[in-house]
């Protein structure tokens, strides 16, 4: 904790935002306001960050978790405040048949003219809501379109058009971008881009690892092909996205953290993702997760730009 408190102090010029204060200004008055994120670990860091440094910190109520604690709220009651976070990794409808480690039993059905209702059906009821897509497009998939099965994405034996990750990440960022913007809706939204891995000698799932224990340099480091087409994409439609929503009066904003993360190769568990996983043996092959990222964290700083922006503008 004395390293993310450390980290959060370098954000000072930005402004340092006391988030006490911040918390107030957000409701303005208004009892039961709704902060969601479609991101889980962002919610996780935003939910320890919330609590007023000034002030002993405030047991949140979890009041609502589905059956696999993926989708979680939690209600702060000095505020009123909810933070909640909805699983949805493709934010369009899709099938995922995979185990904890992220081992599939078959393709993933992916329905490309769709939304997640986890999540459209309750949009207008937040007041701030941050949402991201990215790797998952990588997996093996089916595409579905009009209730017909149009194609899928390495899909060997399967006797399908090879239709390709670029096609449905575009397809699916206009379906949500298009409803988030002609939505009407009034609460503030945020669109942060895909954040890169830092997998070396090898992938998840061919003993790639990620040892490094500081940042990188500027210049010493690029993203790799995939990262590229994926934030492309992204921009493109963010952009046209936007356009809409600045004539339909809807106040959507790029969260733009790729640079911030690429710099960030020492932010990942690694070999930690379960608890002391050479307790038995130190010497244990385990597989590293280069991927997501620790808490505290870069993502901290994330959340501090979020703070920032909401505030400040």
């Amino acid at each position: 904790m004395e390293w993310s408190f450390k980290t959060r102090l370098s954000l000072s010029r930005l402004g340092q935002v006391d988030l006490d204060s911040a918390i107030t200004e957000l409701l303005h008055g208004q009892p039961g306001q709704v902060f969601l994120k479609i991101c889980f670990l962002s919610s996780e860091s935003f939910y320890c960050l919330a609590p007023p440094p000034q002030l002993p910190v405030e047991e949140a109520v979890n009041v609502y978790h589905d059956k696999d604690f993926k989708s979680k709220s939690w209600l702060f009651p000095s505020y009123n405040f909810t933070l909640s976070v909805i699983w949805s990794p493709f934010l369009i409808k899709a099938v995922i048949s995979e185990d904890i480690n992220g081992v599939s039993t078959s393709e993933v059905q992916v329905y490309l003219d769709t939304l997640d209702e986890k999540w459209a059906d309750k949009y207008y009821s937040y007041d701030y809501t941050i949402f991201s897509g990215g790797k998952w497009f990588l997996k093996s998939s089916i595409y579905w379109e009009k209730s017909k099965i149009i194609g899928c994405h390495y899909c060997p034996g399967k006797n399908l058009t090879e239709i390709g990750f670029e096609y449905s990440y575009r397809i699916a960022l206009q379906l949500v971008l298009n409803f988030i913007a002609t939505s009407n809706h009034k609460g503030l939204t945020f669109f942060r881009t895909s954040t890169p891995d830092h997998f070396e000698n090898g992938e998840w799932f061919s003993g790639g690892t990620c040892n490094r224990t500081v940042p990188s340099k500027e210049g010493k480091i690029s993203l790799n092909s995939l990262d590229e087409i994926l934030r492309k994409i992204e921009l493109e439609e963010f952009e046209k996205a936007a356009a809409v929503g600045l004539e339909k009066g809807v106040n959507i904003k790029l969260l733009d953290t790729n640079r911030l993360s690429l710099l960030r190769p020492d932010g990942h568990p690694g070999p930690y993702r379960h608890f002391h996983p050479f307790a038995e043996d130190k010497n244990a092959k385990v597989q590293n997760d280069c991927l997501h990222w620790c808490l505290p964290g870069p993502i901290d700083n994330w959340n501090d730009l979020v703070m920032e922006m909401v505030m400040n503008n």
